[in-house]
């Protein structure tokens, strides 16, 4: 079993885009997006993570300058920009990813809280505290 399988046993909405082709190294071998990035120290999911909650343009512009730094992929010295195009289109969209609006909720020890409920209890609070010091 890789460690791959280990840390995402059920894949994840990123394989697509992890396991794509970039292109070869200088010994013929193929090299993907994992590899590519774990090459220069990154770690793909994260990565994977992060230029997927950006904008298009801002992913690829991340991702061109990635792969551009990928020495041992020659052909991505010339064509890093229109790699990190087709790449990028392999990204989930946001819609997708089941990103939640930050201001919908709020986790307390790893319970979700409707954002609502905290306002309240903090407005409660307040109220107790102005009652009690002031009465």
């Amino acid at each position: 079993m890789s460690v791959s399988d280990v840390l995402h046993p059920d894949g994840s909405d990123y394989d697509p885009f992890l396991f794509a082709e970039v292109g070869e190294d200088k010994r013929g071998a193929t090299v993907t997006v994992v590899s590519a990035l774990a090459r220069l120290g990154l770690d793909p999911w994260t990565e994977a993570r992060e230029l997927a909650l950006l904008c298009r343009d801002a992913a690829h512009t991340q991702l061109k300058s990635h792969l551009s730094k990928v020495d041992s992929v020659p052909a991505l010295g010339n064509e890093s920009g229109n790699v990190a195009a087709r790449l990028i289109a392999l990204l989930p969209e946001r819609a997708s990813r089941g990103i939640a609006d930050p201001s919908a909720s709020v986790t307390y020890y790893g319970r979700r809280i409707p954002t609502l409920w905290v306002i309240a209890a903090l407005v409660g609070v307040v109220a107790i505290v102005r009652i009690i010091f002031l009465a």
